[in-house]
């Protein structure tokens, strides 16, 4: 399995259990990560979710060995969008990453360690709020390669963060650490290496303490809605078909041993 849950209370713990890929999600992890909340939008038994990855790492992103071969083509396919996919609350659907087309009724906590970038950033957006380590890492590592934010980055970051800050991030794709992150409104806390999924788990056990139906209505008109989340995610989805062989070259050249460990100078 390539990820695990656990409840803990009335919280849904899911992480992403791919150490050796430094937690990037690949197709079988993208499937189960949609499913897994999904689940747990649907599950009465538990109020809010924290979201992680183990062995020190969030997610760095989508796996580009799998894009640079069949499988990633494969699944990449079965995750069209849809023309006429209007409504994100109404009409879930499974984004390339995962759970990143979905809008949930509960609120879902990153625990940030490590790495954070590319697609992985894109996830961490995702989230309703950020826990990260001090080790912390945000990034849009994959403006290396040539591959397109497609998970909400373009329409999540600038809602968080500014549009200026978003600009910085997503035109250089530089690494961003926990004290900048928060600085910026990226991190919402930053506490000691190693303690972001405990200090998760009580910012969400905290959360469960409060009546939920008015607490998730606020959060649902804090939000974009379900028809301008679609609206906003087909258009940034209608820049992949234009630049995918771009990607695909990128991703080639990575599966090759380029850019290893986060460089940005041998690409």
């Amino acid at each position: 399995m390539t990820i695990s849950l656990e409840t803990v209370g009335r919280v849904r713990v899911v992480t992403i259990h791919r150490p050796e890929a430094r937690n990037a999600v690949n197709p079988e992890t993208a499937r189960a990560l949609y499913e897994a909340f999904r689940a747990f939008e649907q599950d009465d038994a538990v109020d809010v979710a924290v979201f992680a990855g183990a062995g020190g790492h969030f997610c760095a992103g989508y796996d580009l060995k799998a894009a640079a071969g069949g499988e990633g083509a494969d699944w990449l396919s079965q995750v069209q969008m849809p023309d006429d996919w209007s409504d994100a609350a109404a009409q879930p659907l499974p984004g390339p990453m995962g759970p990143s087309r979905l809008l949930l009724s509960k609120p879902v906590i990153a625990a940030v360690e490590g790495y954070a970038v590319a697609g992985g950033i894109e996830l961490a957006a995702w989230c309703d709020m950020r826990v990260a380590s001090e080790s912390a890492v945000f990034g849009v590592f994959c403006r290396r390669w040539g591959v397109p934010l497609i998970d909400g980055g373009t329409v999540r970051l600038p809602r968080l963060i500014g549009q200026g800050r978003a600009n910085d991030l997503i035109l250089t794709g530089r690494p961003v650490g926990a004290v900048e992150a928060q600085a910026m409104g990226l991190a919402d806390r930053v506490v000691p290496e190693g303690g972001a999924l405990a200090a998760a788990l009580d910012l969400a056990e905290g959360l469960t303490r409060f009546p939920q139906s008015c607490m998730r209505a606020d959060h649902l008109s804090a939000r974009l809605s379900g028809v301008e989340l679609a609206s906003a995610l087909r258009r940034e989805w209608a820049s992949f078909a234009a630049f995918a062989a771009e990607g695909a070259a990128g991703a080639a050249r990575f599966a090759s041993g380029k850019g290893r460990g986060g460089s940005f100078g041998d690409i």
